[in-house]
């Protein structure tokens, strides 16, 4: 639970203050938990907890003490892990507010860390980048883009895993300001290097040829658009099928998680791409059953892994009418065996959490 406490200004040294930990504004309010952290006014305190300082508030107290103590160049380096990772896991469900304080000290952190022109500087500028297109505030994107673009021209190696994540947010920068074709030159990038980090069927990359869909759906190019949706799909197909695989066993007990926060909401993200494809499909491709019976078996296996077996069971039978309109159509028989697995754990007693 978020509390603050005010800060008493006779604690600290003459001439001393304290800065907001979202705004850098005066602070007059502090963490009554970690009494490391500042702000300036109780919703911004709010803001932060909801944002990451919940996850990080016994942490920051041996990294801000006013001595050098062990081991807190690795707490400082395990803050930015956590930050870069609670951010992602926001945006992936659409958070964009929520993302931003756990970005904003990322960065920080970062710069703490690693100084003013690392190349470690990159993702932090990149999540504060989506954040706040999420938020419609194209001057700080174009800003947090600017300073990861030129920290990058600047990096004698910046490594593929950078290039893409640079590539994919100028990618998508340009193509909400309507620069279709600069968007495509990005999303190819992205893709290159995505592939040279990943691999070519990986997730990831995946993502890369959704969003170039995108931009040909915006040039009216449906072939184009129904191509890669046909590839994204497969790949992702695939992607599924391995983790049903994995976490097959540990389904079968509700109490225990299977996933990361960050796998969860990468499901989230997914379920939403795999809609968008699917109503494409019907409304340009009534008649492809074969994309359709590989659209709702993805939707079904999703929400399996996520255990919703009512929607799981509900897309699987979909998946199974349009298979067998195909004859001899190879995912029948997985399709099946999907559908008897989800009555099998439907029927089953499930363990209380707890």
């Amino acid at each position: 639970m978020a509390s603050t406490s005010s800060i008493l200004p006779l604690a600290l040294p003459k001439g001393k203050k304290k800065f907001c930990e979202l705004c850098h504004g005066e602070a007059y309010f502090q963490c009554s938990k970690c009494r490391v952290t500042f702000y300036c006014n109780v919703e911004h305190q709010l803001a932060d907890w909801a944002g990451i300082h919940e996850t990080i508030c016994q942490l920051l107290v041996p990294i801000r003490a006013p001595t050098d103590i062990p081991n807190q160049a690795a707490l400082r380096v395990e803050l930015i892990r956590i930050c870069r990772l609670e951010a992602q896991c926001k945006l992936l469900e659409g958070k964009h507010q929520e993302a931003l304080p756990a970005a904003h000290c990322c960065l920080q952190t970062s710069i703490d860390v690693h100084g003013v022109s690392s190349i470690e500087l990159v993702p932090a500028y990149l999540l504060l980048a989506e954040a706040n297109a999420g938020l419609n505030n194209t001057a700080a994107v174009a800003r947090h883009l600017s300073k990861a673009e030129l920290t990058v021209v600047r990096s004698p190696e910046p490594g593929p895993f950078i290039q893409h994540w640079l590539h994919r947010s100028l990618g998508q920068f340009c193509m909400a300001a309507g620069k279709l074709e600069a968007a495509l030159h990005h999303f190819a990038n992205d893709i290159y290097y995505a592939t040279e980090e990943y691999g070519f069927d990986s997730a990831t990359t995946s993502k890369g040829y959704f969003l170039m869909a995108a931009v040909f759906f915006r040039q009216k190019k449906l072939t184009l658009v129904h191509y890669l949706y046909s590839k994204v799909a497969q790949s992702w197909h695939n992607h599924l099928s391995g983790l049903l695989k994995t976490y097959t066993n540990v389904l079968q007990n509700s109490a225990v998680s299977p996933y990361s926060s960050y796998e969860k909401s990468q499901l989230v993200e997914m379920e939403e791409m795999l809609r968008t494809m699917l109503e494409f499909q019907q409304k340009e491709f009534r008649k492809n059953a074969v994309q359709a019976a590989l659209l709702t078996h993805c939707l079904a296996m999703l929400w399996l892994l996520r255990g919703d077996f009512q929607k799981a069971l509900g897309f699987g039978s979909t998946a199974l009418q349009a298979s067998q309109q195909i004859a001899k159509h190879d995912l029948t028989e997985s399709i099946q065996g999907l559908l008897q697995q989800v009555q099998s754990l439907q029927a089953e007693p499930r363990p209380a959490s707890g």
